[in-house]
């Protein structure tokens, strides 16, 4: 029996509801569908609009989307260089330890280089141990001396009117 082969290819406008869902799919996944504020309608402004502020690839098995990768490109004043952060990265649980992170990862980390990118940077939830055992795997250092600093909604607006 032959195994399916495994493509990763950038979305287009008509992949917008998959992306949607594996979204939703993420935020439960992650037990923060709560968080999730937005809509398909503007992510799709987003991604496939006049200016597009982040790109998604997707992992497909037989036609089939079964993961994907969002993200954008950021700047390191240090390297002097542009990078890739991957803001997330999603398989659906019946398609895991099938080596679908790593080509989604081994994908955005060759546009990386193609683009002359210094880094290629996430984050990932620190009781994700699997996530973080397989990101070691691949060469990743988890940063201990970093935190996120995050502003958002009602923060946002009050830092911008002080």
């Amino acid at each position: 029996m032959a195994t399916p082969q495994l493509q990763i290819r950038s979305a287009v406008a008509a992949d917008l509801p998959t992306i949607w869902q594996m979204i939703l799919d993420l935020a439960a996944y992650e037990k923060l569908s709560h968080a999730v504020e937005g809509s398909a309608e503007l992510l799709g402004e987003h991604l496939f609009g006049e200016h597009p502020y982040a790109g998604v690839i997707l992992a497909e098995l037989e036609g089939k989307a079964v993961g994907l990768g969002l993200f954008f490109y950021n700047y390191s004043t240090f390297l002097t260089r542009p990078g890739i952060y991957l803001e997330d990265l999603y398989v659906q649980p019946d398609y895991r330890r099938r080596g679908i992170g790593k080509a989604l990862l081994q994908y955005l980390a060759k546009l990386a280089v193609e683009k002359g990118c210094g880094r290629l940077e996430w984050t990932v939830l620190d009781w994700n141990a699997s996530a973080i055992a397989f990101y070691e795997s691949l060469g990743a250092t988890v940063l201990p001396d970093w935190r996120i600093c995050r502003v958002h909604s009602s923060n946002l607006t009050k830092l911008a009117n002080l």
